[in-house]
């Protein structure tokens, strides 16, 4: 490999807006950033999954006539 071609990682630590820290590496010597997993609606579970115009209620209703009908079985002839 040849020297010099890639840049030098340091450990740095990452700091968010909350106030959470945790330590990375990262060719940069500071990071701050303003939301992390600590305090993101997703990841705490605050956030709400909205359901827009009854999207799921449609692809329920769509889907379930299908899981009714049964997939018949072979034919069977009887001759007199």
């Amino acid at each position: 490999m040849k020297e010099g071609l890639h840049p030098e990682l340091h450990k740095i630590t990452v700091v968010c807006s909350c106030g959470a820290q945790f330590e990375t590496l990262s060719t940069m010597s500071k990071l701050h950033v303003e939301i992390c997993s600590q305090c993101h609606p997703f990841f705490t579970g605050k956030q709400k999954l909205l359901d827009t115009a009854g999207r799921v209620e449609r692809f329920k209703k769509k889907y379930a006539k299908k899981e009714e009908v049964k997939p018949k079985g072979p034919r069977t002839i009887t001759i007199d």
